[in-house]
């Protein structure tokens, strides 16, 4: 491991560890809930379309007598509804980001995170689990209880981001970001897996499997939670990691350290008379709260927003899609390109990973980005012509994940964390979750048109012309987060050029 990680990670106590997985799992236990709708789409396509045709005449047998449980004539229409709730879903949960991350800069993050966490839990069971014990089939429930969902699922992403902001400090952040930013990856490999293992039983265990999880996960973090370092006596400093601010050395000892103890006492001692007695301004106001529009033109938000919206599209199409376009353009059952599918997952958890230590090392970001969506329009042309063989197709699955999941998570996590603590905030720490929540909503609007563009680009062209709209969308990333690439390219060049002059 780089001697940078090393000390970033000399720096963490448990109560970063507890932070760090409670923030994890929350995630991905959303996110295995949100890939069960896609994993069963072919089950769900097939319980809303009749299993066979009335030949008797219309007059004396009527298809709705004895198909009245059915909400469409044939699977093409049932595939663009689903496509429709897709879009549905997506529209909701951007627009619910742009208002939960302004939530939460000024609720406490845990309450947000567990409204989100439950009831998103609640609404799941509603639509996947109950609906069809009861056999009630209806397009305008169905449309309802997805946009609620939308909203609900919206108040997790910006609070999660905005919990790993105020514990984990700009020293390795990358990394950091990049490894638990595959919390997403994780909980659809979860979501694939408990639903190819339920799916025999019936679609609506897959969702009342992961919802009674969820909403479980939901309760453990209401809890056990801590939102920030402050809650425990903490302090977190932007560049360098933690200084202490109470006597209780034993509740936060590190998890690692390269230094012997009497260094560590001697550190301490150094911090505490100041501890003691601090100087501060009885008057003083707290930090007020970034407004919105403040957020949105910080530096670096609009072009990795919008550059994030064509990705996302991109990323969020494998995500809802894949299992559906594996199992018709192939042939396999269900439950292998379920499986299958969990490829891509893995190429995003090495992909974010790898690349968000790369640009620790490196200490810019949109260099990283740039070569890796480059990248990425070669992997997505591979991967459209590959051949009717699962290992390589699988292999292909994880190349294309490294290259477009691992920018994605980047974006989502690192990115956004820096953009919400630069130095244009001067010194506000009341902005994370509202940059989170713009940067990622964006994403989700271009997601959102997405999942209704490719359902009808498949219907009308077929697949290969879809991938060939992926490859315009990744490209089009590449051109919105060229002005920063050639800003990093400037300072690293001046950099090297001061270093060649001292030397």
């Amino acid at each position: 491991m780089p001697p940078s990680c090393c000390g970033c990670l000399s720096q963490y106590t448990h109560h970063h560890l507890v932070a760090f997985l409670l923030t994890f799992f929350s995630y991905v236990l959303l996110h295995a809930s949100r890939k069960t709708f896609s994993n069963v789409k072919v089950s769900i396509s097939a319980q809303w379309t009749p299993t066979f045709t009335n030949g008797s005449q219309a007059a004396f047998s009527p298809g709705e007598t004895w198909e009245g449980n059915h909400l469409f004539a044939d699977k093409e229409q049932a595939t663009l509804f689903l496509g429709a709730l897709d879009t549905i879903f997506l529209f909701s949960y951007a627009v619910g980001l742009y208002f939960s991350g302004v939530i939460g800069d000024r609720v406490n993050l845990r309450y947000v995170l567990c409204v989100g966490l439950c009831g998103s839990a609640a609404v799941e069971f509603l639509f996947g689990t109950l609906t069809e014990w009861l056999k009630i089939y209806n397009v305008y429930l169905y449309c309802g209880l997805w946009v609620l969902n939308g909203l609900l699922q919206s108040a997790v992403w910006p609070c999660v981001v905005a919990v790993m902001g105020n514990w984990f400090g700009k020293t390795g952040r990358g990394f950091v970001f990049g490894l638990w930013s595959a919390c997403a990856s994780v909980g659809n490999i979860l979501g694939a897996f408990l639903a190819s293992s339920v799916l025999k039983y019936g679609y609506e265990y897959a969702f009342l499997v992961t919802s009674v999880v969820q909403f479980a996960g939901g309760v453990v973090v209401f809890f056990g939670l801590l939102t920030s370092p402050k809650e425990v006596g903490l302090c977190l400093e932007s560049e360098t990691g933690l200084s202490p601010v109470e006597t209780d050395t034993d509740s936060h000892r590190p998890l690692m350290s390269d230094e012997e103890d009497d260094a560590e006492v001697e550190v301490y001692d150094k911090h505490y008379h100041s501890i003691q007695e601090p100087e501060e301004d009885p008057l003083a106001e707290a930090p007020q709260p970034v407004t919105f529009c403040q957020a949105f033109c910080l530096p670096g938000v609009l072009p990795y927003s919008l550059a994030y919206a064509c990705l996302k599209l991109v990323n969020y199409s494998f995500f809802f899609w894949l299992p559906f376009y594996l199992t018709n353009n192939f042939g396999w059952k269900e439950a292998d390109s379920d499986r299958l599918s969990v490829w891509y997952d893995v190429g995003g958890i090495l992909g974010g990973t790898i690349q968000g230590l790369i640009s620790d090392l490196m200490g810019k970001r949109s260099p990283v980005l740039a070569v890796s969506l480059a990248l990425a329009i070669g992997a997505l042309v591979g991967y459209s012509h590959s051949p009717s063989d699962q290992v390589i197709n699988a292999v292909l699955l994880t190349a294309t994940g490294f290259f477009i999941g691992g920018p994605s998570n980047m974006i989502s996590s690192a990115i956004s964390a820096d953009l919400g603590r630069q130095d244009a905030l001067r010194g506000s720490q009341k902005a994370l979750a509202t940059v989170t929540g713009i940067v990622d909503g964006t994403g989700s609007i271009g997601a959102a048109a997405g999942q209704y563009l490719v359902s009808l680009i498949e219907s009308k062209l077929g697949w290969i012309q879809v991938f060939y709209f992926f490859i315009a969308m990744t490209a089009g990333s590449i051109v919105f987060i060229t002005p920063l690439l050639h800003k990093e390219v400037r300072e690293m060049w001046r950099e090297r050029q001061a270093l060649r002059r001292q030397l």
